[in-house]
């Protein structure tokens, strides 16, 4: 279940797409692991992996739409989540500017401005990479206060001022896609910039990483009437719906960096002996592995079977809309429970520089608060749920969506407005489908939840009340994730120990917010009383628990980095 680049086949792509994965794979495995931690330790620069993307035409290949290409291109979103894997498998920063390129290039392939259509796409043949001017140093991400103006010119164009903060590849972008609003008219804008100009000031990086994550000035930068991308209501859609594409990959991200610390992790344990028994021996090490691995499967399952309704969204399915922000706030989130678990394993050795384990501790925490904060994004979901549990919609099943095919609907994802209309498809079905302890269990819990939600909803003052409403997003939350975690599973044939090991976890999870719900000072009665039934104990069964640990010692030397 999990990605090893040693017996990684890539059999659901097509030949290019094969030979896409495992140029790139060699690239980092021919390297070795002294060379990857020798970079990171001394924080340099990946001027040589952006060298070798261009050379080989990898992201040009990947990051332009079928409209925009010579006919050998596309935007797949399938093929676009392996990569995002294997980037982070070898570490975040390469994933990184990938990722950058991705947010920088969503206003440009959305606008109208042909022309600048054409310039992204040379952009890319000629190996670079993009940057989104969204964030200030004042504003954070707040856009409605962004402070860079853009002011029109009497002979024509304009000249920008202002400054954008927390901007990756600020120091070699071909073009930085600038959110910003029209001087005169104080309407938003997006505009296009060009990071090797004059008037353009890279002030510094302003993180201790090897990635480049600059400070911008704009000090009267001319700006041509073919370099403003949108204006008004569609500058601001376009911010939003670029987000909404980028923010599904640190998911991705997640998956790929756990993914490298599981494989030394449990080679490290089962090789390592205390107290005349292998590590692996003890009961409780045996079961911080077990939910390990039960959790990282979830998170690959989930963001797998979100990217499928990604692809097959339209302007009357946007059920991704409920997903994107999931995969960025929930598989983030556990990510960071992986990697506890993991490194109360493993302890001291977490720390040491030689292994790539130290470097994932350390970035897996930056994924939750990129793109949005988890809040912000359970903001968003909560949106979701009335009609996710009281309006289901009727909608045909979407199957594993791998088709070598553009997804060009990302371009056009229209008004970000009427959230709260959007309908899903009846979870009730799934979960009934699935007739294992722990989904009975997990179906129960839910079920009350359900009934809390309709005979004792949050009043008034609750529903103003943030703090109490990211409760109920929490368990909401596990519902949905719990319902796509199931899609898969039969999609993908997982076998049935380890599908009820998933929702063990997912049963203590809902207990644990139902008790965070109990307590809170906001809660009635009523909904103490239901969210007490909903804490539930997990079906226990040691010879299920036992056959998923045996699939987990079978990871044991499964991959190893070269040195």
């Amino acid at each position: 279940m999990l990605f090893n680049p040693s017996t990684e086949t890539f059999h659901h792509l097509d030949a290019p797409s094969r030979d896409i994965m495992k140029k790139t794979i060699g690239f980092f495995e021919d390297r070795g692991k002294a060379q990857l931690k020798k970079a990171d330790h001394e924080r340099t620069f990946y001027e040589d992996f952006i060298a070798f993307q261009g050379e080989h035409g990898i992201f040009a290949q990947l990051l332009t739409p079928k409209a925009q290409g010579d006919g050998t291109t596309r935007w797949d979103t399938h093929r676009n989540c392996a990569f995002n894997e294997i980037l982070a498998f070898y570490g975040l920063a390469y994933w990184y500017t990938w990722q950058v390129s991705i947010l920088g290039l969503g206003p440009l392939w959305m606008t109208d401005n042909a022309t600048m259509k054409q310039r992204a796409a040379q952009a890319l043949r000629d190996g670079g990479v993009f940057g989104f001017g969204l964030s200030e140093r004042d504003h954070g991400a707040d856009i409605y206060s962004t402070s860079t103006r853009l002011y029109p010119q009497d002979a024509g164009g304009y000249l920008a001022q202002g400054s954008k903060y927390y901007i990756g590849n600020a120091n070699r972008a071909a073009w930085i896609s600038t959110f910003g609003k029209l001087g005169d008219t104080d309407e938003y804008c997006f505009f296009a910039v060009d990071s090797q100009r004059r008037h353009y000031e890279c002030v510094k990086n302003i993180c201790n990483s090897q990635n480049y994550v600059g400070e911008y000035r704009l000090d009267d930068y001319p700006v041509a009437d073919d370099e403003v991308l949108a204006t008004g209501r569609e500058a601001w859609d376009m911010a939003l719906n670029t987000v909404n594409v980028g923010k599904f990959n640190l998911g991705w991200a997640s998956i790929g960096l756990c993914s490298h610390a599981f494989y030394e992790a449990i080679s490290h344990a089962h090789h390592r002996h205390l107290f005349g028994s292998a590590v692996t021996d003890f009961p409780h090490i045996q079961q911080l592995f077990v939910d390990a691995y039960a959790r990282l499967t979830a998170m690959r399952l989930f963001a797998q079977r979100a990217s499928d309704y990604v692809r097959a969204a339209s302007p009357s399915d946007r059920r991704y809309l409920l997903y994107t922000p999931m995969v960025k706030m929930k598989v983030t989130t556990q990510g960071e429970q992986v990697m506890d678990l993991l490194w109360d394993v493993i302890a001291a050795r977490g720390f040491e520089k030689d292994l790539v384990f130290e470097m994932v501790v350390r970035d897996i925490r930056a994924l939750p608060k990129l793109e949005g904060t988890v809040h912000v994004n359970m903001a968003l979901v909560i949106k979701f749920m009335k009609n996710f549990f009281f309006s289901p919609g009727d909608f045909p099943e979407i199957p594993r969506m791998m088709r070598p095919d553009d997804d060009d609907f990302l371009w056009r994802q229209g008004p970000t407005k009427g959230l709260s209309k959007i309908q899903f498809h009846g979870y009730r079905r799934t979960y009934r489908s699935v007739d294992l302890p722990n989904v009975r269990r997990f179906r129960r819990q839910v079920l009350i939840f359900e009934g809390l939600l309709f005979s004792a909803r949050p009043s008034k003052e609750q529903a103003a009340d943030f703090d109490f409403l990211l409760i109920l997003g929490e368990l909401f939350t596990l519902v949905a994730y719990g319902q796509l975690i199931l899609e898969n599973a039969k999609l993908s044939a997982v076998d049935d120990d380890l599908v009820d090991q998933i929702f063990d976890t997912m049963v203590r999870d809902f207990s644990r917010f139902a008790l965070q719900l109990y307590c809170k000072p906001a809660a009635t009665r009523t909904q103490r009383l239901l969210a007490k039934q909903m804490i539930r104990r997990p079906v226990a069964d040691d010879a299920r628990r036992e056959r998923v640990w045996q699939q987990v010692l079978a990871l044991d030397g499964a991959y190893s980095m070269k040195p």
